[in-house]
């Protein structure tokens, strides 16, 4: 697969996206994603205490990826968050490069975050989003289908029929978000005219970031994926996952021994 316009923008290697999942999306599984070659993104809640300080949780966040990572990664604001202005003065306080904002008017701080250099990614839900968001110079807009997680326009529209409708309308690169798990969604996204895709949260988030792996291995023109590859991506992905399934917690499962089962199921070279 070929490189995409997206990853000029970013400076990624990958045209592939984590989700800023509200509470998982952690600055050691936004590391991992980002070493392998796409774009880990940090939430400023994940990993904070039931009534931490989201500014000083977030400034955490960016500290361990830092130490963990050079590769680009960026932040995930709300802007319907009540301290959203805050975040976005943390964000320039500690120069992040990339930030995507979402459930909010992107209005508010595309100006003052342009002014410092910092790339754009708006979460639209249509086409008159898109248009509005491309009107205040955002780099690109991630088309968030009906089948995502998190906040929903109220088109409610399916991603493959947003996708089509979206990149007709803007000249700015469209991320597609929303139920794509593989690879066959990524070519399907790419068919439809998006520049890049999201992966995030879904029934079995776990498998769905493993597949970055697998997905980043195809754009690479390789059959097979290396199991220290998989590794890499999926062991903080299912030990994120695994702190909200009490089920998993007390069952005695590690996020390691989850993936040695998973790598059984996938062909290696002979």
């Amino acid at each position: 697969m070929r490189r995409t316009r997206l990853c000029d923008i970013l400076g990624i290697d990958y045209p592939i996206l984590q989700g800023g999942m509200l509470w998982l999306a952690t600055a050691e599984l936004a590391a991992a994603v980002s070493k392998a070659g796409a774009l880990g993104i940090i939430s400023p809640l994940a990993g904070m205490e039931r009534h931490g300080d989201p500014a000083e949780n977030l400034e955490r966040q960016l500290s361990i990826a830092r130490h963990l990572t050079e590769k680009p990664f960026g932040v995930n604001i709300p802007l319907d968050l009540e301290y959203s202005g805050t975040l976005i003065d943390v964000v320039l306080t500690k120069r992040v490069n990339i930030v995507v904002t979402a459930a909010g008017d992107p209005r508010h701080y595309s100006t003052l975050l342009h002014q410092e250099g910092i790339r754009i990614l708006h979460v639209i839900s249509s086409v008159r989003q898109a248009e509005i968001a491309e009107s205040c110079g955002v780099d690109a807009v991630i088309a968030q289908g009906i089948e995502a997680a998190g906040h929903h326009g109220f088109d409610e529209l399916p991603l493959f029929s947003l996708i089509p409708q979206v990149a007709d309308s803007v000249t700015v690169p469209v991320i597609a978000a929303g139920g794509i798990v593989d690879s066959r969604g990524v070519v399907a996204a790419i068919s439809l005219g998006a520049q890049g895709v999201q992966l995030g949260a879904s029934p079995r988030a776990s498998l769905s970031l493993m597949k970055i792996a697998k997905a980043i291995a195809l754009f690479d023109g390789h059959e097979f994926v290396t199991p220290d590859h998989v590794q890499e991506i999926a062991v903080p992905a299912i030990a994120h996952r695994m702190v909200l399934d009490p089920q998993a917690r007390f069952s005695g499962a590690t996020a390691e021994g989850i993936v040695e089962e998973i790598l059984k199921t996938i062909p290696v070279p002979t």
